[in-house]
């Protein structure tokens, strides 16, 4: 009984060597000169001022029937188009967004109209067109995105500024872990589309609007776009 106990026991002791040994095999690393690399990220953010302001202007009629409604809202409508237009504004520049004839829940033959526009501006006339918006009828106005005409050469901008400081990067590691940087192995990149901060200032309706001497005090917000670079180096 001893014996077949003894040889039992170096049998488990066997498996547990043969096993340790085979775990070990499938977690050993191989380092080879073809796969020594050095990998780096960086990340650059660029921050500029705006250079167009896109105004939300719109208006919403009061409930009344559907023909009076639509007249109502055909006459806001076509005056501060005109307005827009006499400030200097070009055609071009002023899109609809929408526009719809609504019944009013829990009024029957109840009708409202409401119609918005995106208006495109300089930073600078934001608050002087918001006001002559207003002041020509608008009463749901005041959403503003501020940002740049050429997205793209902002978006190159933050990506060249990320992609050198990964080469620096690179070049610092190596010096510091006492070897050559090498050829570029692989690398590959992020950007974000720029970030356009908003500024809301709803207006009060016409009705009861009183006379203001100036337009509302509106700064322009930054524009901000970030690029992400990741890069792998061989080293020597």
């Amino acid at each position: 009984m001893r014996q077949k106990h003894g040889i039992a026991m170096i049998a488990l002791l066997a498996g547990c060597v043969a096993a340790r040994a085979q775990q070990t095999s499938q977690v050993q690393l191989r380092i080879e000169p073809t796969n020594r690399t050095l990998t780096v990220s960086a990340q650059d953010q660029v921050t500029v001022d705006p250079d167009v302001a896109i105004l939300h202007i719109g208006f919403q009629t009061q409930p009344t029937d559907a023909k009076s409604a639509y007249a109502a809202g055909s006459e806001t409508s076509n005056a501060i188009v005109m307005a827009l237009k006499q400030a200097g504004i070009p055609e071009t520049a002023i899109r609809s967004e929408w526009q719809r004839l609504d019944s009013v829940y829990g009024k029957p033959h109840k009708f409202t109209l409401a119609q918005q526009w995106t208006v495109k501006v300089k930073p600078e006339r934001a608050a002087e067109i918001l006001d002559v918006a207003v002041t020509a009828g608008a009463t749901d106005s005041g959403q503003i995105d501020w940002t740049v005409e050429n997205e793209q050469a902002l978006q190159d901008k933050a990506l060249e500024g990320a992609t050198a400081r990964a080469r620096a990067q690179a070049a610092v590691l190596a010096k510091g872990m006492d070897v050559k940087l090498g050829a570029l192995v692989y690398v590959s990149n992020q950007t974000s589309s720029p970030v356009y901060p908003m500024f809301k200032a709803f207006a009060a309706p016409m009705a009861g609007l009183a006379a203001s001497p100036q337009p509302l005090a509106i700064e322009p917000r930054k524009v901000t776009s970030t690029a992400s670079v990741y890069a792998v180096y061989a080293i020597e």
